[in-house]
């Protein structure tokens, strides 16, 4: 043996048994922080931007408020109960136009779907309509139906229908030709064809539609209660603004943003349970 052997050094290296729990919960935490930090990291920036500077007056808190002014609105809102009124209001206007979209777009577009004759005769016009601002319509809808609550849901119910109609209706033209035709070949009916082939191969596409109509029914909410509203959500931002009630308005913003949030998430975790062969995109 010689000298370069005995004076090299002899290291001993730690088993992964020795880390005790400590060391794990350390390590899922770490694990968990990245992750979180990769998904919102942006979005607690932004919120601690916005906290900082209008604090320390980079900006005009008059017109910015600080975050913890919002929620101290929004605190007394809901607590005192004068924006549980307007939830509700809107709500219910939303709900209604949103469920008489569902109604009737997704039966005519499984009908215009597996019919192409009808697809092609309505396609030209429903591109008319869909292209066409439901806020512009808005006062049409108001000369015909007037200016209560029914312009506000049919003005909702108009701009949600088109994306449910276009989706469902794509969904089942996209069906794969190849397991219509093997239904065929095996004896299966219309009726079963469409119940086990059609219509399970266009949900995916028609709760992209139920999620793009939830959005816009929330949009063309706000726009609608601006107009001739005493009530609703929409109607407290246009209200704070005038009366300058700044943490208010933005108070009413974050309810609006978080009633949209949980639509999605809804309607997400409901495809998911549904559709467990798709992966739909938050």
């Amino acid at each position: 043996m010689t000298l370069q052997h005995i004076d090299r050094p002899i290291t001993i290296r730690a088993s992964r048994s020795d880390s005790g729990p400590g060391d794990d919960f350390l390590r899922l935490g770490g694990r968990a922080a990245v992750r979180f930090l990769s998904r919102y990291g942006v979005l607690v920036g932004f919120l601690a931007l916005w906290q900082v500077a209008s604090s320390v007056g980079w900006v005009n808190a008059a017109v910015l408020p600080p975050l913890d002014m919002i929620i101290t609105a929004l605190w007394k809102g809901l607590a005192g109960g004068s924006l549980l009124g307007d939830i509700a209001i809107s709500l219910q206007r939303a709900g209604i136009a949103f469920a008489a979209a569902v109604a009737v777009a997704i039966p005519l577009g499984l009908f215009m779907g597996q019919v192409r004759p009808v697809e092609t005769a309505l396609d030209p016009i429903l591109q008319v309509f869909r292209q066409t601002s439901a806020l512009a319509l808005y006062p049409v809808f108001i000369l015909l139906l007037g200016l209560g609550e029914t312009s506000k849901i049919f003005v909702i119910f108009w701009a949600t229908l088109f994306p449910l109609l276009l989706n469902t209706t794509s969904g089942v033209k996209e069906v794969d030709p190849k397991l219509l035709e093997m239904a065929r070949v095996y004896g299966a009916s219309r009726l079963t064809v469409f119940r086990r082939v059609v219509l399970p191969g266009a949900v995916p596409s028609i709760f992209v539609g139920l999620r793009l109509s939830a959005t816009t029914a929330l949009l063309l909410l706000i726009a609608s209660e601006m107009i001739g509203a005493n009530k609703g959500i929409g109607f407290q931002v246009m209200n704070a603004q005038y009366n300058f009630q700044i943490p208010l308005m933005f108070a009413a913003i974050v309810i609006l943003a978080g009633l949209g949030l949980i639509a999605n998430q809804a309607l997400v975790a409901l495809q998911r349970r549904l559709c467990r062969w798709s992966n739909p995109v938050n």
